[in-house]
């Protein structure tokens, strides 16, 4: 299956500060740093709200992290398409992520008319050891 983009990093964080302002509440911290053919890397930046005790980053950050990166790489090959919705997202937590940015790449597995499938695998700053996995399944809506 081969994917071409038509949004680009630029043209989908704009589409993220318009469309989808909430994202940025406290802050710019979600950033689309890179687009590929059925993919991107998005990369996070935590602030204090995003830390747990224990000197981690929290489950749900991880979690919204998979989601945005995601919802994201469909975007980015269908256009900015704000109904597209999670419909699902299983995620793994593999090992404690250290307070620091993460980075989530995302690849496209499937992109049909109305739903999308897309891994999501996120690692600390290093790139080396993933820090949690998911997979999410998105609902296009009808054009």
């Amino acid at each position: 299956m081969k994917l071409t983009p038509i949004m680009d990093p630029e043209a989908l964080n704009r589409f993220l500060e318009a469309d989808f302002p909430q994202l940025h509440t406290d802050g710019k911290v979600f950033d689309v740093i890179a687009v590929r053919a059925g993919a991107i890397t998005m990369r996070l930046e935590p602030n204090e709200r995003h830390l747990r005790p224990g000197g981690t980053i929290s489950g749900p950050t991880l979690f919204a992290l998979a989601d945005v990166g995601a919802w994201c790489a469909v975007l980015a090959h269908i256009g900015p398409v704000a109904l597209a919705v999670t419909t699902n997202l299983n995620i793994n937590f593999l090992r404690k992520p250290e307070p620091g940015p993460l980075f989530c790449d995302c690849r496209i597995l499937k992109l049909g008319k109305r739903l999308a499938v897309v891994e999501a695998s996120i690692s600390g700053e290093d790139r080396t050891d993933l820090v949690a996995h998911a997979t999410a399944t998105y609902s296009i809506p009808p054009r």
